[in-house]
């Protein structure tokens, strides 16, 4: 989507602003200040040598967290956030905002994808570790109880095991990359794969960016093959490219719902939009592209995304969006990784055995997401 009047991409726009503090966030800002110190702010800081870290901590009223990849989260005044942010040895200091689930209004796409022919061949993902870095996974789910791992929840700068979902989001993605073979309920991609989930978003879908950006190196820390990621935001962040490159440069696969921002040509979310995450678009039963499905040059894949059943709180419902087309893609991947691929071998075999369905490289990228392609396995099963 472009501002034609300014004669920019809304892409550039949001790269130009990115290190500015103030601004506009997703569902508001997101300051997390104390009652009644309307000057604080909560910030995200990234440095560029041990002295703007020591000035960083000697200004914050408090530090929230600090991060692997030389950045923290910090309380702190305004004034001393403007001075920070003119240092040569800071790179930058960015409001930490809200980011936001995808999901919409969601198996065919288990079959489309043709990962039923991947079980059949006793493909299953078994060894593989999913991180599903979303509102949760339902630990009680029949359908997913005997694939849950490990989770950790980041929330508010508050750290700890109440990883349980109370949205339904981050369950239905489970779900959808790895739903046990239990001949009830669905079954996912990777019906072996141990799910863990990263609970980075609240009850009512809303995380923020230093929490996810905890989320994501929290993954990589844990030594986990794929990190899920079906969030996101329209704005540019610092902090969670750090995160995304540090998980991947630690061999975490990170697929990365595009967005709902259709109808557009250029609106890919982030941190989808990312290089180090695999962007994906969301197709339907007739393998057209959503309506509701974002697009740009960063789309890597395309995956089934509108009207997907699947695993909700104490039961299952029907949800679209991308959200739902990126699980698909991280099972897909720790199918591959369960097989010794590497993250980055992993993405490539994706692309180079994805179908080719009449979508433009824009819509879809290499194309629709094939599982059994991707295995080695006859996927003549294809729909036309």
């Amino acid at each position: 989507m472009r501002d034609d009047t300014a004669g920019l991409s809304r892409r550039t726009v949001l790269r130009g602003t990115a290190s500015a503090l103030a601004g506009a966030g997703v569902v508001g800002a997101a300051s997390a200040a104390p009652e009644g110190e309307d000057d604080r702010v909560r910030a995200n800081v990234g440095y560029a040598a041990p002295g703007g870290r020591a000035t960083a901590r000697e200004a914050a009223a408090e530090v929230v967290r600090e991060f692997a990849f030389d950045a923290l989260t910090v309380e702190i005044d305004e004034a001393a956030a403007g001075a920070l942010r003119d240092r040569s040895d800071v790179r930058y200091v960015e409001r930490d905002r809200e980011m936001e689930t995808l999901g919409q209004t969601l198996p065919w796409g288990i079959d489309r994808v043709d990962a039923e022919t991947a079980h059949g061949a006793g493909e299953t993902g078994s060894g593989a570790d999913v991180a599903i870095i979303d509102t949760g996974i339902d630990s009680d789910h029949p359908d997913l109880v005997d694939n849950l791992g490990n989770g950790r929840a980041f929330l508010s700068g508050i750290e700890s095991d109440n990883w349980e979902d109370d949205n339904g989001h981050g369950t239905h993605c489970a779900g959808i990359a790895a739903a046990v073979d239990n001949s009830e309920g669905v079954v996912g991609v990777a019906t072996e794969a141990t799910l863990h989930a990263v609970k980075v978003m609240n009850a009512v879908g809303t995380g923020l960016t230093s929490d996810i950006a905890k989320g994501i190196e929290y993954t990589a820390d844990q030594g986990w093959d794929v990190g899920s990621l079906s969030l996101g935001s329209g704005s540019y962040s610092e902090t969670l490219k750090d995160a995304c490159a540090y998980a991947q440069a630690e061999g975490v696969f990170l697929s990365a719902a595009a967005g709902n921002d259709g109808e557009c040509t250029d609106c890919v979310s982030y941190p989808a939009a990312y290089e180090e995450c695999v962007a994906v678009s969301a197709t339907t039963e007739s393998d057209d592209l959503a309506s509701f499905s974002s697009q740009g040059p960063e789309v890597e894949l395309a995956a089934p995304g509108e009207d997907i059943y699947s695993t909700y709180l104490a039961g299952y419902n029907t949800l679209s969006g991308t959200s739902m087309a990126c699980p698909h893609v991280s099972g897909a991947a720790g199918q591959l990784m369960a097989n010794g691929y590497t993250n980055g071998e992993a993405r490539q075999r994706l692309k180079d055995t994805a179908e080719d369905v009449g979508l433009s490289e824009n819509e879809s990228g290499a194309g629709l997401l094939d599982v059994a392609a991707a295995l080695g396995l006859d996927s003549s099963d294809d729909l036309s």
